[in-house]
């Protein structure tokens, strides 16, 4: 549920964590999209940084400028001047996925897992509309909800130490796409040709928070054509 007044935890001599809920849910998640737009609006003299994560987000400030108090002040105030209608609508994007063989090369055990075939494992996983929860681990990754129960799925007992810049995971009920080559733990079952991360762009982030993802298969032959 959503907390009527938020739940401040102190994080260190130099950071507050506001938690805005008890659960990991859409409105509970927007309700923090919301808080940290506001906060980007807003200039808030020592306040370094604000790291928005499912239901909390967590202030990082300079205390010689803002002391504890003042910053909980400050941010009860703003919390009740918060005008969702000013919010920006967040994007609806598809995303085209190469599954199985060498871009998904976890695809056949997830379906084994679930005692299906392949096909029927993606029909699941492109099947459902996803959003996105959090930016985090590495710059642009995405962590997306939630995976119907019928294609959720454990992570791999063995971390891979490096997968392709685009492979599409899922670990228990959310999905991702790595979007620099990096270590990974979740079931590789794809790849999109789609670059996630561009440090010459602004944002540098295809995704971001809040924003709504459906995946649709495309051919192997195809990549190319995407990506130009």
């Amino acid at each position: 549920m959503i907390y009527q007044k938020p739940n401040y935890r102190i994080m260190g001599d130099r950071a507050l964590l506001v938690e805005l809920g008890d659960e990991i849910s859409p409105s509970v998640n927007r309700k923090v999209r919301e808080l940290f737009i506001t906060l980007e609006r807003h200039s808030i003299d020592g306040l370094v940084e604000a790291v928005p994560s499912y239901r909390s987000l967590l202030i990082v400030y300079n205390p010689q400028k803002i002391i504890l108090s003042a910053l909980r002040e400050t941010l009860d105030d703003l919390q009740k001047k918060m005008d969702p209608s000013q919010i920006p609508e967040p994007k609806t994007m598809k995303i085209p996925v190469v599954y199985g063989g060498e871009y998904g090369p976890d695809l056949a055990w997830v379906a084994r897992y679930h005692g299906i075939a392949s096909e029927e494992a993606i029909r699941r996983h492109t099947g459902n509309i996803y959003q996105v929860y959090m930016i985090g681990f590495t710059p642009g990754f995405a962590y997306m909800g939630e995976l119907p129960e019928n294609i959720a799925t454990p992570r791999r007992e063995t971390p891979r130490t490096a997968v392709q810049a685009g492979s599409v995971g899922i670990a228990q009920s959310q999905t991702g796409i790595y979007p620099v080559e990096s270590p990974a733990g979740w079931q590789i079952i794809g790849q999109t040709p789609l670059r996630l991360f561009d440090e010459t762009n602004w944002p540098p982030a295809l995704l971001e928070m809040g924003d709504s993802i459906q995946f649709f298969p495309i051919k192997e032959e195809e990549m190319a054509q995407w990506k130009r």
